[in-house]
C-alpha cells in the first residue's frame, strides 16, 4: 500500500451547474485510469436520470495515481457530490470522509447561495479548501470579478484560486499540483484499533450491499471479521478494495484510505450509514462521530395505478431504499387509491427523482399525491401532534397549528430585485436582510413557510430572473398559523387522495384550481358532475362538468309539440335517476393533472 503522505482524500463541492462532474472527468482522463475508447461526459453520475438531466444525485467515489512535479506518485481519492440543495445531505457525507474541497466556482456566474452554504459546510468539517475558478474558456467569464468575489464574499485568500476549464482541459496540471500541495495528507495509525467511518453503500443484485469506507485507524483485511458498532451484527469481508470506476480488489484497507467492502450483507437497511466498522479482534470502544441525521421536509403518498401491483411496489420502494439512504417510508391506504406507502422527501426534486427512477429502473406506474409539509397541531386537552397526511387531521376542535419555516437565501442580479421581493412577499415571506455583494448583485434572506415554496416558488423565480437568481434554505424551526383542510368532492362524495391541507388564506385559490383541473380531465357523463372544495360543510369553488346528452328528438320532424315535450320529459327522469346510482370514475390523469402545479 501507498506510504500516507502520498495520499490525498478531496472532495468536489459547489452550486449547481458549475462543472463539478466535467471536472471530474478531465481528473479521470488525466491519471488515464480509463482506456479513452470507454471515457464519456459525466463517468462518475452512472444513472441515466443523471445524465439526462446533467445533474448529480449520488456522491461517486474515485482512486486515481497521480505523478508529481517532484517525481513521487500520489494516490488521489475524490468525491464528486451533488450541487442541488435537495441533495446537501450527500455533500455532508462526501465531506466527512475527506481532508480538503475543492470549491469551485463559474466564471461567468460568480459566488451563489449554494456555493457559500457548501462551503460553510467543509468549514465546519475543518477542511482545507481551495477554491477553483471554472469555465474560463466562455467569452463572458469575469475572472478578476470572481476573485474579488471569492476575496469579498467568502473571505477566502483569491490568489490560492486556480483557474481552470474542465470542458477543454486547460489549467488541469495546475490543479493537481495544488492537490497535491495545499491539501494534508491524511492521519491514523494503520497499526491502531480500527475504525472505519461508513459514507455511503449502494446495492448490487450480484454482491449484495457494497458498503463505501473511509479508514480512519487500523486495518481491514479480507476474509477478517467486522463488526457494525451500531447494530453489533458481525460479517466476513469477503473483499475490500478501491474504486477506479471499477472495482479494483486490494489485500487490505488501512488508515488513510477510501474504498469499499463487499461482506455479504443483504439488505441495505443492516447498514446505517454513518456508524463505525471495527474489526472484532482489534475493536475500538467508542464509535466515530457520524452526521446529522438527515430529516424529511415533504411528504407524499405514492400508490400503484393498479391496486394488484402493491407487492411489485413495495418490492421496489424495499430496492430504491437500498440505494437512497435518505428515503423514509410506511404503509399507507387510500379508499379511492388502495394500497400504497406515506413517503418522506427532501425536497421536491428529491420526489422527483424517486418518482422517475420508480417508473424507470423499476417499470412501476405510480401515483404521487400532493406533497405536503408535516403541521404541528394542538388539539383539545394540550395534545400536540405531528401531521403530515390530510387523512391524519383532527376532526374535534383545534386550539393551534404550527407550520415550518425557511430562512431563504436568494442571490439575484439587482435589476430583478422588484419583482423578486414581490413574489417573496405574495408567498408570506419576511425580508430579514439584504446586501448589495457588488453593483451588480444582492443577496436577499427572507424567513417563509416551507410550504410556500413546495409548489411553483422556484420556477417562478427562475422565470422572473431569466435563471439568474440562486435560492438555498434552510429549516430554523416552526412557527404558528391558520391551518385548514380542503377537502374535494364528486358529487357530494369526498376523495381524500386529493384532500389538502393549506394556510386559510390561500384555501379558495387552491380549491379552485384544483377543481378547474379536475374539470379539464373528467370525461362527461349521462349526468351532471359537481365539482366541489369544501372546508368542513361550507363549499368554498365548485366547477361542474356538463352532461352529455342524445338528441331523443332526431327521428321526430315536425309533428305535435307534445310528443316532443313527452320525450323530453322521460329523458330528463332517466337522468335523475341515473345521477342517483351513477358514479363517477376518476381517471389517473386526473389525480396526475391536480398534482402537477403549472406555472402561469
Amino acid at each position: 500500500m501507498t506510504d500516507m503522505s502520498l495520499k490525498r482524500n478531496f472532495c468536489i463541492v459547489a452550486h449547481i451547474d458549475h462543472g463539478k462532474s466535467t471536472l471530474a472527468d478531465r481528473l479521470i482522463q488525466k491519471a488515464k485510469i480509463i482506456d479513452d475508447r470507454k471515457m464519456m461526459n459525466q463517468i462518475l453520475d452512472n444513472m441515466d436520470i443523471e445524465r439526462e438531466r446533467g445533474i448529480t444525485i449520488k456522491s461517486q467515489a474515485v482512486t486515481i495515481p497521480y505523478t508529481a512535479k517532484d517525481g513521487k506518485t500520489y494516490e488521489l481519492n475524490f468525491v464528486d457530490t451533488p450541487g442541488h440543495v435537495d441533495f446537501s445531505y450527500e455533500v455532508s457525507r462526501a465531506i466527512a470522509s475527506c481532508e480538503g474541497a475543492l470549491l469551485l466556482i463559474d466564471a461567468t456566474q460568480g459566488v451563489e447561495s449554494q456555493t457559500v452554504s457548501n462551503m460553510y459546510m467543509a468549514l465546519e468539517q475543518d477542511l482545507t479548501i481551495v477554491p477553483v475558478i471554472n469555465k474560463i474558456d466562455l467569452a463572458s467569464a469575469d475572472i478578476e470579478s470572481v476573485k474579488h468575489q471569492i476575496d469579498h464574499e467568502i473571505g477566502l485568500d483569491a490568489n490560492d484560486a486556480v483557474c481552470v476549464s474542465a470542458k477543454t482541459g486547460v489549467g488541469i496540471d495546475d490543479l493537481m499540483e495544488a492537490i497535491v500541495t495545499k491539501f494534508p495528507c491524511p492521519t491514523g495509525d494503520p497499526d491502531a484499533k480500527t475504525a472505519a467511518l461508513i459514507f455511503d453503500c449502494h446495492y448490487d443484485a450480484y454482491r449484495g450491499v457494497v458498503v463505501h469506507v473511509r479508514v480512519m485507524e487500523g486495518r481491514i483485511k479480507s476474509g477478517s471479521t467486522i463488526r457494525m458498532m451500531s447494530s453489533g451484527a458481525e460479517y466476513k469481508v469477503e473483499q475490500c478494495g478501491i474504486f477506479k470506476i471499477n472495482y479494483e480488489p486490494t489485500d487490505y484497507l488501512e488508515a488513510g484510505d477510501v474504498g469499499y467492502i463487499i461482506s455479504g450483507v443483504k439488505t441495505v437497511s443492516d447498514v446505517k450509514v454513518g456508524d463505525t466498522i471495527t474489526s472484532v479482534d482489534n475493536a475500538v470502544e467508542e464509535p466515530l462521530p457520524g452526521f446529522k441525521e438527515v430529516k424529511p421536509v415533504v411528504y407524499s403518498s405514492i400508490y400503484p395505478m393498479d391496486s394488484n401491483d402493491y407487492e411489485e411496489l413495495k418490492a421496489s420502494m424495499e430496492k430504491l431504499k437500498l440505494n437512497d439512504a435518505s428515503l423514509v417510508y410506511e404503509k399507507d391506504n387510500s379508499l379511492a387509491l388502495g394500497n400504497g406507502f406515506r413517503c418522506g422527501f427532501l425536497g421536491l426534486l428529491h420526489l422527483e427523482i424517486i418518482q422517475e427512477r420508480l417508473e424507470r429502473d423499476f417499470d412501476q406506474s405510480v401515483i404521487f399525491t400532493a406533497p405536503s409539509v408535516r403541521y404541528k397541531v394542538k388539539v383539545q386537552g394540550g395534545e400536540e401532534m405531528f401531521i403530515d397526511n390530510p387523512s391524519e387531521y383532527p376532526t374535534g376542535k383545534i386550539l393551534g397549528a404550527e407550520e415550518p419555516y425557511i430562512r431563504a437565501s436568494i442571490i439575484t442580479p439587482a435589476e430583478y430585485l422588484g419583482s423578486i421581493m414581490a413574489l417573496c412577499t405574495e408567498k408570506r415571506g419576511v425580508q430579514t436582510n439584504m446586501q448589495y455583494l457588488d453593483e451588480k448583485r444582492v443577496e436577499l434572506t427572507y424567513e417563509m413557510p416551507l410550504a410556500e415554496v413546495l409548489f411553483d416558488f422556484y420556477d417562478h423565480l427562475k422565470s422572473y430572473s431569466r435563471g439568474y437568481a440562486s435560492f438555498d434554505y434552510e429549516i430554523i424551526g416552526y412557527r404558528p398559523t391558520e391551518l385548514v383542510k380542503v377537502d374535494i368532492l364528486l358529487n357530494g362524495k369526498m376523495v381524500d387522495a386529493l384532500s389538502l391541507l393549506t394556510f386559510k388564506d390561500n384555501a379558495v385559490v387552491r380549491a379552485r384550481k384544483v377543481c378547474e383541473r379536475l374539470k379539464d380531465e373528467i370525461s362527461r357523463q349521462q349526468f351532471k358532475i359537481a365539482i366541489q372544495g369544501a372546508i368542513g360543510s361550507q363549499v368554498i369553488a365548485r366547477e361542474t362538468v356538463n352532461p352529455v346528452r342524445k338528441d331523443v328528438l332526431a327521428k321526430c320532424y315536425g309533428g305535435d309539440i307534445t310528443r316532443k315535450r313527452k320525450l323530453l320529459e322521460k329523458q330528463k327522469e332517466g337522468k335523475k335517476r341515473m345521477k342517483m346510482v351513477g358514479d363517477v370514475e376518476l381517471p389517473q390523469s386526473a389525480f396526475l393533472a391536480v398534482l402537477k402545479d403549472k406555472v402561469e
